[in-house]
């Protein structure tokens, strides 16, 4: 499924946890890093595509996380010119809506291999703006874009703080 500029569709997914840190996943057998992702399928809506790859790259499933915000617009990443050659789907890149999870279970463990083909072989919590800086060069302008719109929601993966003021009488 490719729109009418090339771009395939896609989801990507900002797990957060209580001290507003990020799941930051290896690429398996490279040293790439970046959020879980993966395509939208024909007839299939952003949120049930989000809950699909969270649970086929990360072992989460919807009961495990609190969905907490979606972009609005589409972000969109162009592949280098060297890969277009060798790209067989015929896409120029992809668009995608970046969902902002909190886990419930900040010491859950993940499962990588829960798919057949695992996506990560590695993983770790980091500060919410570091992808920016650390993913493949041609997301960084989506990864700070969606990161930006999704920075006000963050507050609500951290714990409650309760009002300390002292009543007076």
């Amino acid at each position: 499924m490719i729109d009418q500029q090339g771009y395939r569709p896609n989801v990507c997914i900002v797990i957060a946890n209580s001290a507003g840190q990020v799941f930051w996943g290896k690429r398996r057998q490279q040293s790439a890093w970046q959020f879980p992702q993966g395509g939208i399928e024909a007839g299939e809506s952003t949120e049930a595509a989000l809950y699909r790859e969270l649970q086929e790259e990360t072992g989460l499933v919807a009961e495990q996380v609190q969905l907490i915000a979606v972009t609005k617009p589409w972000y969109r990443y162009r592949l280098p010119k060297h890969m277009l050659k060798n790209n067989q789907s015929n896409y120029v890149g992809q668009k995608q809506k970046y969902g902002l999870l909190k886990i419930l279970d900040d010491a859950h463990q993940f499962v990588l291999d829960q798919d057949r083909h695992p996506e990560f072989d590695d993983w770790e919590w980091v500060p919410y703006w570091y992808p920016v800086g650390a993913v493949w060069a041609p997301k960084q302008d989506a990864y700070r874009r969606a990161l930006k719109e999704l920075a006000p929601f963050l507050r609500q993966c951290l714990p409650e703080v309760k009002n300390r003021a002292r009543s007076t009488s």
